[in-house]
């Protein structure tokens, strides 16, 4: 009977302490299941053509990251500036998108745009150009960065080190479903969407909802416009399944769902270094 009693209160014992981490981890992504990121990277026709529209239609946000010398940017900056008013984050993609060229399968990269052929000081300034560019956009000052062809590195070392006080946080191109405690702040991983279908989408999202995870999509072309390119209907689709279940899901630009974690990380390391 002792045994018996003593198991028990062990098993009582392990569902209060799983109870409290999923209320905890709820209550991280404001008292939702899970945390959605929709991001676009290279500022394209298509984000203001079909991705920015669809996501207005239903009162979604999301984050664009911007390359600071795409023409899209010059053309069409005033359509940049309504969005960013409309809540969506316009996040920093770097001045001139460099990627390291001496990687394989980088045919593309130009040698005025290749990272292996930076220095650090270069690529952080150019970087930080682009944030003063942003600003002039939406007059911002928090907002997160995505790696160019999710590069991290300039000679081994990691350029953004230097850049870690000038954002919130940083998006990778590596796939996975993260706790916030699991969360890298300078290489958050997201899905890059390649032709996927819909009920792909829907379903990481799922799997989110399940394990009370952060999921972020990395989008290009939508519709289009882009070698990268999503369906516009598995677009549609995806966005129609969060908002049917908006009342379970935190959808929210990077900038705001970084900050969260970045706050509730550092209140964790507190809580340690006191114990």
């Amino acid at each position: 009977m002792r045994v018996f009693r003593t198991c028990a209160l062990a098993a009582a014992i392990g569902l209060l302490g799983h109870s409290a981490s999923l209320a905890q981890t709820s209550s991280l992504w404001n008292n939702k299941q899970c945390a959605v990121v929709l991001t676009y990277d290279d500022a394209i026709d298509v984000d203001l053509d079909n991705a920015i529209p669809a996501l207005d239609s239903l009162k979604l946000r999301g984050t664009f990251y911007l390359i600071g010398s795409s023409p899209v940017v010059a053309k069409r900056l005033p359509e940049w500036r309504r969005a960013a008013q409309r809540g969506h984050e316009l996040g920093n993609h770097a001045l001139m998108h460099p990627c390291d060229g001496s990687l394989p399968g980088r045919t593309f990269v130009t040698p005025d745009n290749d990272l292996s052929k930076y220095t650090v000081s270069r690529a952080v300034s150019e970087i930080r150009a682009n944030n003063v560019l942003l600003n002039a956009i939406d007059g911002k000052t928090a907002r997160t960065f995505a790696y160019p062809c999710g590069d991290l590195q300039i000679g081994g070392v990691k350029f953004y080190d230097q850049l870690q006080n000038d954002f919130v946080a940083a998006r990778g191109v590596m796939g996975g479903l993260q706790t916030a405690a699991q969360v890298d702040l300078t290489n958050i991983d997201s899905y890059m969407i390649n032709g996927q279908s819909g009920d792909y989408l829907i379903d990481l999202v799922k799997q989110a909802q399940q394990s009370h995870t952060l999921v972020v999509f990395l989008f290009h072309g939508v519709g289009g416009g882009h070698g990268l390119n999503v369906d516009l209907k598995a677009h549609r689709q995806l966005l129609r399944y969060l908002k049917a279940h908006e009342k379970d899901i935190w959808v929210a630009p990077m900038v705001e769902v970084a900050e969260k974690i970045k706050s509730a990380q550092a209140s964790s390391a507190a809580g340690k270094a006191k114990g």
